[in-house]
């Protein structure tokens, strides 16, 4: 009987006590940078619960040059990302409470496991691959456009408006 619970108990622990080894797919949706050169609409993963925050692109093959994961913190805060357990580099854009650019870190190594910190808080991050916020043209002062800065009901309401006014 004793080894019974025993054995129960350990299965029951088993998820808390064993680290995760496999990758946590999220909610996506779109998302949009405002860039000097015009907006780019990619598809958009949303990490928003502290499980999905803690694990990102861990355990994936890769991630495609229209795909990304946005980071939502809620009240902003210093983030401290890491590439443990990522098997490709990417490039991480910084964002405040309004979803203005303020930093990029491009090409994280893969595997590492040296803090990446843009040195004050952000209330996003959005993880690209390799090289994509360069040939996006991001840049400091673009605006993300996304429900988390509760900016993306609003851009649809002016662009909704403006046909209304070109309907008259």
């Amino acid at each position: 009987m004793k080894k019974l619970l025993l054995i129960s108990s350990l299965l029951v622990m088993a998820p808390v006590a064993f680290p995760q080894s496999a990758a946590v797919f999220m909610p996506e949706g779109p998302l949009t940078i405002e860039t000097q050169s015009g907006p780019v609409t990619i598809t958009a993963e949303v990490a928003d619960e502290p499980d999905e925050i803690a694990t990102g692109l861990m355990f994936r093959e890769s991630i495609a040059e229209d795909r990304g994961m946005i980071f939502d913190f809620g009240t902003p805060r210093e983030p401290n990302m890491w590439m443990r357990n990522v098997e490709f580099p990417i490039d991480m854009v910084f964002m405040d409470a309004e979803g203005t650019v303020l930093a990029i870190v491009a090409h994280a190594q893969a595997h590492s496991e040296r803090h990446i910190n843009p040195g004050f808080p952000v209330k996003g991050v959005l993880e690209l691959a390799d090289g994509q916020a360069n040939a996006f043209g991001i840049r400091p002062g673009d605006q993300i456009i996304h429900e988390i800065f509760g900016n993306a009901e609003t851009a649809s309401a002016e662009d909704t408006s403006d046909s209304e006014e070109v309907a008259e």
